[in-house]
């Protein structure tokens, strides 16, 4: 038995439609954003500088004070070194 006037008509089937849109969109934007929100990797701790390396480390800081230097312009004047040899 069919009971006329108690069930959806066109206007209920377009909120349904509309709802059940407006659902899947915020679920979609939600997995979204958190994809996109991901840990930060940690803070950063910068390294030493070019200048912190050459003095610590390299040979020319050892053992000749004029090669030393000669890298040491090198780095702040940003040419490539010239080969002296």
């Amino acid at each position: 038995m069919y009971m006329y006037g108690h069930g959806m008509n066109g206007w209920g089937y377009a909120f349904m439609a509309l709802g059940t849109l407006g659902f899947w969109t915020l679920v979609a934007i939600a997995a979204v954003a958190l994809v996109r929100r991901r840990p930060a990797a940690g803070p950063h701790v910068p390294g030493p500088s070019p200048q912190q390396l050459l003095a610590s480390g390299s040979r020319a800081a050892r053992s000749d004070d004029d090669e030393y230097y000669r890298g040491l312009g090198t780095l702040e004047q940003g040419e490539p070194p010239h080969k002296t040899r």
